[in-house]
């Protein structure tokens, strides 16, 4: 049964992948915010579909968020981590896919770094 559910979570992780590669249209957003967009928001993003969002609000309960867009305990290291080692059934993001440059963008956005000026 797990094996399973872990299938089917790498095949629906792979159609929102490519789902994610059309542009986004992101005007004025910031490029930490495009890049989440565009590989995380698939599955990291608000509504009901979105399984790693229902993973975590189920997991924390609420506290903290589990829309990854509205925590604050996330560091720039720890996303950087997690994006490339992976997490459960998150996979691993290679360099091919989100550059360093992206990720550093990205970890910037999660951490809240980029609008705090920490």
């Amino acid at each position: 049964m797990t094996r399973t559910v872990i299938i089917a979570a790498a095949v629906a992780l792979g159609v929102t992948a490519q789902a994610s590669a059309q542009p986004v249209n992101t005007q004025g957003a910031s490029h930490g915010h495009q890049v989440f967009d565009k590989w995380c928001a698939p599955c990291h993003g608000a509504g009901l579909a979105k399984p790693a969002t229902a993973a975590l609000a189920f997991k924390y309960k609420g506290d903290p968020p589990a829309l990854l867009e509205q925590r604050t305990d996330l560091t720039a290291d720890v996303v950087k981590g997690m994006v490339r080692t992976g997490v459960y059934t998150m996979p691993p993001f290679r360099k091919t896919e989100i550059s360093d440059d992206d990720l550093d963008a990205l970890a910037a956005y999660l951490s809240k770094t980029e609008r705090s000026g920490r």
